[in-house]
């Protein structure tokens, strides 16, 4: 009777769908990647120095938003030593660093296979590793850049629009230099952020830029995202898409989800037990009635 139990639990089991796992969202949603075009060979000191690099990079991921790393090859001009950093948002408690900047890791993984190189952007965090040093370097390349739909702005819109666009691209936002700026004016939200491996002079000059290619590119859509090397600017107006970096709804969703899931579970833990109890029940019912026989 009990293999006949295992043997029962097993097929009821394998015919269950699995509980649905939660699409990336908020803080975890893709804005880009790339990776290097030069490859390493699997096995090689340049792989594990990557992979020594990126455990450090999880490993202070849970106690601080921005850090870096190098991690020094066998020898000079081998080309296997490694670079790299990550950034989370400045509005980002280390918890919700610390899953974002795994999230990237992991696909930066799977996307730049045997690459030397590789950055990821999502939308509270930025990994970025290389074997050519990168550290401290200013780089205002265009990498994306977003407009939304136009939209017909009355004058007071479009004034706050760009005193919020103002706000972000000056130097003494709020009282002192800051790297991770948000702004608001009515209707109308701003963000900027440059990455911790810059000065001051270089991150102002990274954002003031962003800045001023964000208001001549999508002067006159609803939204616009502006991200460069270093550094990226946003805005949005009214809601014509979620807040730049998400909000309570994305991240309660994520938290009905994993309710769900859990809802799942319990309920089949509860079903298999009754299916149990009830087969125990079953099997003492039939021995008793041959044994009364």
């Amino acid at each position: 009777m009990a293999s006949f139990l295992y043997l029962f639990l097993l097929l009821f089991i394998s015919t269950l769908p699995p509980p649905s796992m939660a699409a990336p969202t908020g803080e975890t949603s893709f804005v880009y990647g790339g990776c290097s075009q030069s490859k390493y060979t699997p096995g090689s000191t340049i792989e594990s120095n990557i992979n020594s690099l990126l455990t450090s990079l999880l490993t202070s991921s849970s106690f601080t938003l921005y850090t870096n790393f190098t991690v020094d090859g066998d020898s000079d001009g081998a080309g296997d030593t490694v670079y790299g950093l990550f950034q989370c948002r400045g509005d980002l408690k280390n918890v919700a660093c610390g899953k974002c900047v795994t999230h990237a890791v992991a696909q930066l993984g799977s996307i730049c296979l045997d690459a030397c190189g590789g950055a990821l952007q999502l939308e509270g965090c930025f990994v970025k590793y290389d074997n050519v040093s990168f550290l401290g370097v200013e780089d205002k390349t265009m990498v994306v850049k977003k407009c939304g739909a136009v939209m017909g702005y009355d004058s007071g819109g479009l004034a706050r629009r760009d005193a919020v666009l103002a706000y972000l691209a000056a130097a003494d936002g709020g009282g002192g230099y800051q790297p991770f700026r948000v702004g608001g004016s009515g209707d109308v939200q701003g963000l900027a952020q440059c990455v911790g491996d810059l000065d001051a002079v270089e991150c102002q000059d990274c954002v003031a830029t962003a800045v001023g290619r964000l208001k001549a590119d999508c002067a006159a859509a609803g939204w616009g995202d502006m991200f460069l090397g270093k550094c990226y600017a946003r805005f949005s107006h009214g809601n014509v898409r979620p807040r730049a970096g998400g909000g309570g709804n994305e991240n309660r969703n994520d938290d009905v989800e994993i309710e769900k899931t859990i809802a799942v579970i319990i309920g089949l833990i509860a079903g298999i037990a009754f299916i149990v109890v009830f087969l125990a029940f079953l099997s003492h019912y039939c021995d008793k009635q041959r044994g009364g026989k």
